[in-house]
């Protein structure tokens, strides 16, 4: 499956392509500073950068393709509609797209693996750039009635889904309007809608991006997978916790992916959160004993705090075993029947 260790060469090319883009935008913060960034703007970057982000990890991913937890209809509906505001497409081809990755992971019909051409310096860098991005460009389209039929079955996110064109609309302006407003100012608004609408929706694209094609190159491996999936510590704040990978894709419905002790996971403290509130119920945290069993060779078990398997569940009743998704025929194997968000 593995054809050895990429060479000192092919992981700088991973590596300058990922980091080159990132620091020729923080470059341009400083020479903006006093005239073309303010405060606000930088407030406003902030909070719709998480807002969205949020939205997509524990919405479009977590929740919608992997099921990690029951939603009441109000979080389903405001996790929809902020993952659509990330601009990273309409929620139904999302899942779809994302439930085709993991059903064929680094293997032929897999939308976005940076494996695709070899493993050569060049086929890596041609790989790397077609796992970032340019798969977005490739004519095909998942069939969302195969991978996606509980969605499509949900008449909240069909509507959703249709209004992916007037939210992203929302997710440009709104800044603008709220910039504007706080500094009474033409030049508020405009600074806020180039910081906080296109810079903000720039870099959370290449922070997702990366989850696909940086956390499928290098990393560690702690836990055995399908794939080359790869934990990759350096964007574990900017992802909200989706750079996890690894442990990812050995426990796909796991609500959190930093499951290991000091591994930063913001999305699944706030699923945890949700949790408290009685917003979400039947959690799938993690299971130590599931995850040992996957341990790779050189690597020790060290599970987190919060969100173990017995916690919120009644005194003197033992973690519950839920059924898989079984992502390559999108069906659930305990029932036979399509699988779908626990709502």
């Amino acid at each position: 499956m593995l054809a050895g260790e990429k060479t000192r060469t092919e992981t700088f090319l991973v590596k300058l392509f990922a980091v080159v883009p990132l620091l020729a935008l923080a470059a341009a913060v400083p020479f903006a500073w006093g005239w073309g960034l303010s405060w606000t703007d930088v407030a406003l970057t902030a909070g719709f950068y998480f807002l969205t982000g949020l939205g997509v990890t524990i919405g479009f991913h977590r929740y919608f393709t992997h099921g990690a937890f029951k939603a009441n209809r109000g979080l389903r509906i405001a996790l929809a509609v902020a993952g659509s505001m990330a601009m990273q497409g309409p929620v139904i081809g999302w899942v779809a797209d994302h439930r085709r990755h993991h059903a064929y992971a680094d293997r032929d019909g897999d939308p976005h693996s940076p494996w695709r051409y070899g493993t050569s310096a060049a086929a890596l860098a041609k790989g790397f750039w077609h796992a970032h991005m340019g798969w977005l460009f490739d004519r095909e389209k998942t069939n969302a009635q195969r991978f996606a039929p509980d969605l499509l079955a949900d008449r909240d996110l069909v509507r959703i889904d249709r209004w992916f064109p007037a939210l992203t609309v929302v997710t440009l302006l709104a800044p603008a309007l709220i910039g504007g407003l706080v500094t009474m100012s033409w030049w508020g608004a405009l600074t806020a809608f180039f910081w906080a609408g296109l810079v903000r929706v720039a870099v959370l694209h290449h922070v997702t991006w990366s989850v696909n094609s940086l956390c499928h190159l290098i990393g560690d491996r702690p836990y055995a997978a399908r794939d080359k999936s790869a934990n990759f510590w350096p964007l574990a704040i900017a992802s909200m916790g989706e750079s996890w990978h690894n442990s990812h894709h050995a426990d796909p419905t796991g609500a959190r992916h930093g499951v290991r002790r000091g591994q930063l996971d913001m999305s699944a403290r706030l699923i945890w959160l949700f949790e408290k509130l009685g917003w979400a119920t039947d959690v799938r945290w993690p299971k130590p004993e599931r995850l040992a069993r996957k341990l790779n060779p050189g690597f020790t078990s060290a599970p987190r705090g919060f969100g173990n398997p017995e916690r919120g569940l009644p005194a003197g009743t033992s973690a519950r075993k839920h059924p898989q998704y079984h992502p390559a025929d999108g069906r659930n194997p305990a029932s036979g029947a399509p699988y779908s968000p626990r709502a």
